[in-house]
């Protein structure tokens, strides 16, 4: 099975196999808890598991009431915190507290695998969709994603699952090296584009995606959407701007751009006479990345990601 950050999709992958599965969700958190509301774990019968919802503190504990509800076919309620004895043994002594649905699937009261295949047909469509489930009663629906995250409301969980993170990277430049595997940790799908022949090889980017086009047909074939990140990272205008140009005019939620000051004015005129308007320009983040005096690329590539985030998780920062 390839890896994958989306567990109803690893879950049906699981099924297809013949195997039993069931999926363990955070559905609320207190205090200092590790992981945030909507994490999962996909886990088989014989104790096989993917995922987090705790970050390793009661994992095991979790991976045991699964196996439980596969054969009882009985959702769960878990619920762990500091105060809890058992959960302090297990690990979670971080001072917060978390609840833990347990859901095994096509069996008893848990989601059928319909429902969780068409979850994960979304996902691969880049669609929102959203999965509640009255706690009191096991009554499923899917409503209309009203939010990109996983929320409770008078005892009805609703899971929501937002298209994956993308992140276009125009540039197989040194930043690049250390910023795409921090992206991927991060849960991006991450894109290189640089048709320059020796730089975007898998020799130095053994892990990532290639688009072989140039970089305004790159942007083209990613497909810009909310959940879409745009980096350019070469110095070169000819490459940099096209995909700019494409950007700009996208519904990307961020796009950033290298350069010095004065190179980026120089691109804003060029922008300007490309008939953008300063709205559109003043989308662009330049110079790139949290201004925490970053030098080296390792450093400039935490800025971009610490940059990155801030505009994922505060929308109200965006340009």
């Amino acid at each position: 099975m390839t890896p994958n950050d989306h567990m109803p999709s690893v879950a049906v992958d699981l099924i297809s196999q013949g195997k039993r599965a069931a999926l363990a969700t955070v559905i609320s958190t207190w205090g200092s808890a590790p992981r945030p509301i909507g994490s999962q774990l996909a886990i088989t019968s014989d104790g096989e598991f993917w995922g987090s919802v705790s970050g390793g503190c009661v994992e095991g504990a979790v991976i045991l009431e699964a196996q439980s509800a596969l054969e009882d076919g009985k959702c769960r309620i878990l619920e762990y915190g500091v105060a809890d004895e058992d959960a302090f043994a297990v690990g979670l002594a971080c001072g917060g507290e978390i609840r833990i649905l347990v859901e095994p699937i096509d069996i008893g009261d848990g989601p059928t695998s319909d429902q969780i295949s068409e979850i994960a047909q979304a996902h691969k469509d880049r669609k929102a969709i959203a999965l509640s489930v009255d706690l009191a009663t096991w009554a499923r629906k899917f409503i209309a994603p009203t939010s990109d995250t996983a929320y409770l409301t008078d005892n009805v969980f609703t899971a929501v699952h937002a298209p994956a993170l993308q992140l276009a990277i125009v540039g197989a430049v040194h930043i690049t090296q250390v910023l795409a595997p921090i992206a991927r940790m991060a849960g991006y799908s991450v894109f290189l584009i640089d048709p320059r022949e020796g730089f975007a090889t898998q020799t130095r980017f053994p892990d990532d995606i290639f688009i072989d086009a140039w970089p305004d047909e790159a942007m083209d074939q990613i497909g810009l959407d909310e959940r879409t990140g745009v980096i350019t990272l070469t110095h070169d205008p000819k490459m940099d701007n096209p995909a700019l140009e494409r950007a700009i005019q996208s519904d990307a939620f961020y796009i950033g751009a290298l350069g010095s000051k004065r190179t980026h004015a120089k691109r804003c005129v060029h922008l300007e006479q490309a008939g953008f308007n300063a709205k559109q320009i003043g989308r662009i983040h330049a110079p790139i990345g949290a201004d925490i005096g970053s030098k080296s690329p390792a450093e400039i590539a935490i800025s971009i990601m610490a940059e990155l985030t801030e505009r994922l998780r505060r929308p109200e920062t965006r340009r």
